[in-house]
């Protein structure tokens, strides 16, 4: 049985195959150092043609990507596997890899849609950490470079709520405000790429 996967009608479901194990490896190692860093956005708010695509594969479910993919290569696979054998002892013979994988692709593509709706009723609730810069507002940063002056922007550290840390640009909020190397900051606006900030020193004395 394992010999047949070497063999050129099995193919693709032997790289299918180690794919799969090589995500799980991934996955593994994630979770170890407790945290994924991978995630999906496949922007496309507002497209519902899109979305009603996603859903129907699947991935509407809120499982994470590489889960849903992992399930997709293994029911690939094993649809792939059920095919030859089942063709080797109907027609003595395995079908050409390339007419196997078709097949195997849209019946495992059915089932996954299943398979990844099981995985996330069971799966516990999945939250991101991935934020946007706008999340950023009202946290500190320390400047790590230069020094931030009105219109000397300087590079400054956040570190969000789930420990993940954000390089940005940062100018004091007041003209007057200068904030040194190693100083913390009050993250307050926004505008582009640069972020203002009211000093730490005078947070608590001056209005935004």
């Amino acid at each position: 049985m394992f010999a047949a996967f070497l063999t050129s009608a099995y193919v693709p479901f032997s790289i299918a195959f180690v794919v799969m194990i090589g995500i799980g490896l991934i996955e593994a190692v994630g979770l170890g150092l407790g945290e994924v860093g991978v995630d999906a956005d496949l922007g496309l708010d507002g497209h519902h043609g899109a979305g009603g695509v996603l859903d129907w594969l699947g991935l509407g479910a809120g499982l994470p990507i590489l889960i849903w993919l992992t399930a997709l290569l293994g029911c690939f696979t094993i649809v792939g596997v059920a095919v030859q054998q089942a063709s080797t002892a109907l027609l003595g013979g395995p079908l050409h890899a390339l007419v196997a994988a078709s097949i195997a692709l849209v019946v495992g593509g059915f089932i996954n849609v299943f398979a990844a709706r099981g995985l996330a009723r069971i799966m516990p609730g999945y939250e991101s950490t991935i934020i946007s810069q706008d999340d950023l507002m009202r946290q500190r940063g320390t400047i790590l470079e230069g020094v931030a002056k009105r219109g000397q922007p300087a590079r400054a550290k956040i570190v969000d709520q789930h420990g993940q840390a954000h390089y940005v640009m940062v100018e004091p909020h007041h003209d007057t405000d200068v904030i040194a190397q190693g100083e913390t900051a009050l993250l307050v606006r926004k505008a582009g790429g640069i972020f203002y900030v009211l000093p730490d020193a005078s947070t608590a004395l001056r209005p935004i």
